[in-house]
């Protein structure tokens, strides 16, 4: 199995993207974290806003000219803003759009000569509400499902040049939930997946050799309420 190599992650120093962190180091590889916090990890990072395009454009390239180059981007980053379309601030609603959707769309953007370099790989990061509406989250499910119409477009752009993943995560017990209304929050008993397991999976598809290529990978708890 090939060594992941240097990969940018954003969201790197929370959640899904600080255990994805673990995973490349542990593997051999070199972790990049683009976040608006500093990791706890000592990797490189750079903190930035990924809702600010020219921010994060130049992010990329920072931590890919001082690592020599780049192999791999993990997007982890998101956020939310729970509740019904005319509750949620016009302001909060977009900062969803902006961050999820097209903050991914920026930094696969500015990573793309550097892994068109070395035929790497990106894994996006969309959702189960990426692939199923629900009611109050009208953003993130629109900025989700624009991930994976995303992703798969961009695959077909990037045949034979570079690989894409779309991963499909379902709720997993990290700090995503917290200082949400307790509507909004799984209950304790809540079938979730451990974010070092999914990261398992994002390291299984960064791995892959050049040409053979993990098109989707949804990856949820067994009694995963989202899916399908």
């Amino acid at each position: 199995m090939n060594e992941p190599g240097n990969v940018v992650i954003t969201g790197g120093a929370s959640g899904l993207g600080a255990a994805v962190v673990d995973a490349v180091t542990a593997a051999g590889g070199t972790a990049l974290v683009l976040d608006r916090e500093a990791p706890s990890a000592p990797v490189k990072h750079v903190q930035v806003d990924l809702a600010n395009r020219r921010e994060a454009e130049q992010a990329v390239r920072e931590v890919a000219d001082t690592a020599g180059g780049l192999d791999g981007v993990f997007t982890a980053a998101g956020v939310d803003s729970c509740g019904s379309l005319g509750s949620v601030p016009a302001e909060d609603w977009e900062r969803v759009v902006e961050v999820n959707l097209l903050g991914t769309a920026a930094v696969v953007r500015a990573a793309l000569p550097y892994l068109e370099r070395s035929r790497g790989t990106v894994v996006t990061c969309s959702s189960t509400l990426g692939l199923k509406g629900v009611p109050d989250a009208t953003a993130y499910c629109a900025s989700k499902f624009g991930v994976v119409g995303f992703s798969r477009a961009l695959a077909a752009e990037l045949s034979g040049r570079v690989g894409v993943t779309t991963l499909v995560p379902g709720g997993m017990w990290t700090s995503f939930f917290d200082g949400r209304p307790e509507q909004y929050r799984p209950p304790q008993d809540a079938k979730l997946n451990r974010p070092e397991h999914v990261a398992e999976a994002v390291l299984f598809a960064l791995r892959q050799p050049a040409g053979c290529e993990v098109r989707e990978l949804v990856v949820c708890h067994s009694e995963e309420s989202s899916w399908p």
